[in-house]
């Protein structure tokens, strides 16, 4: 019998362990340094209110990929669901992703379809052929009016730095539409777990060839030699004791709020002006809209750059970090009986499906 051991108990640590232990030939021990499991998809009932609260921030499940859709639907049933955000700019509300109720709105116009993608052509700046950053991307495809009321103010609370600073590969998977499509992703599957998140994770690691141990954190003076593979899905800086430095991370912090019957009428508002210092509201009794509650959780979010105990959530990938990430998978190339996975093990912004996708993959190579 193999023995393997995995860090972190989110879906990357989790899809690896419950497929390595299927089959019963193998046993896995997974290590998390949180006193729960499911990472930063951990869910659980707000005690005051009874509504299903996504402690770390709202998570909503969609993809194109009918495994993945397939393999997360054997630990829960998903709800249909559909994400339409709005934002706030000005006192006025508006749709996200930017659509064609949007642009009329914005610019106080009727057009037709056709008559908005001339329109955005016109106000868009055609001189960039290359976006090198998030700016650019933003000016080349929607022009500057709406780059700054919707993303500029947004993107700066967000990440702490100039949007030009950023990847232009952060704004390419937010679409622009020319129709009257709210509908946040254009994911053919879309939903939300009935049950909350937490245990889609609970039912994946019940297994008696999987011992979870919480509360527990795991560092390089470890014994590794007991193992015949580890599994890392913490950040990779802090594997090598940040021997290169540190790259650098946006974390996320809250603010709760209670409130009788409906706060903001939607999941999630974003506030883009940077008068606001909250980057949007979610309220989490509209991910679930077949349940009733008579009071309702809502929850500010702030963000901020990552600190040595806080908890990291976004990678920012500047062109510092990339240069210091290079060394770091170096250095994992010298550990072949180790494998880093995940958004943090692998320094890499992924939604949940990909992570789940790259967990499967990584599994199968193991099987």
């Amino acid at each position: 019998m193999k023995k393997y051991l995995i860090i972190g108990a989110g879906f990357s640590g989790s899809v690896i362990a419950e497929q390595l232990a299927r089959n019963g030939n193998s046993h896995v021990t997974v290590l998390d340094e949180r006193e729960t499991i499911g990472g930063n998809c951990y869910s659980e009932r707000d005690p005051e209110t009874g509504v299903m609260v996504h402690k770390y921030g709202p998570h909503t499940f969609h993809t194109n990929d009918k495994e993945v859709w397939q393999y997360i639907q054997q630990f829960c049933e998903m709800v249909p669901f559909v994400n339409r955000i709005k934002t706030v700019h000005h006192g006025q509300v508006y749709s996200l992703p930017i659509n064609l109720h949007t642009i009329n709105q914005f610019f106080k116009k009727s057009f037709s379809p056709s008559e908005a993608v001339e329109f955005v052509n016109a106000v868009a700046d055609r001189s960039i052929v290359e976006a090198q950053n998030f700016e650019e991307q933003a000016l080349k495809f929607i022009g500057r009016d709406l780059y700054e009321a919707f993303f500029y103010g947004y993107t700066k609370k967000q990440w702490g730095c100039e949007p030009r600073e950023l990847s232009a590969s952060i704004l390419k998977r937010l679409p622009v539409r020319f129709n009257y499509n709210d509908n946040y992703y254009t994911s053919c599957f879309q939903g939300m777990p009935r049950d909350g998140y937490t245990a889609i994770f609970e039912k994946m690691l019940d297994s008696p060839y999987i011992d979870v141990q919480l509360s527990t954190k795991f560092d390089s003076t470890w014994e590794k030699s007991t193992y015949d593979h580890i599994f890392y899905t913490g950040p990779i800086d802090s594997f090598f004791n940040y021997k290169f430095g540190r790259l650098s991370y946006r974390t996320v912090y809250f603010e709760k709020n209670i409130a009788i019957g409906d706060y903001q009428g939607n999941a999630i508002i974003n506030y883009p002006d940077q008068d606001v210092d909250c980057t949007r509201i979610h309220e989490h009794k509209h991910f679930t809209p077949w349940e009733q509650h008579e009071k309702t959780v809502y929850f500010k979010e702030f963000s901020k750059e990552t600190e040595e105990n806080d908890i990291p959530f976004y990678p920012k990938r500047l062109k510092k970090d990339m240069i210091t990430l290079e060394k770091y998978l170096e250095e994992a190339k010298l550990n072949p009986l180790i494998t880093f996975a995940g958004r943090l093990g692998t320094y890499r912004y992924m939604d949940m499906h990909q992570v789940i996708k790259e967990a499967l993959d990584i599994a199968k190579m193991h099987l």
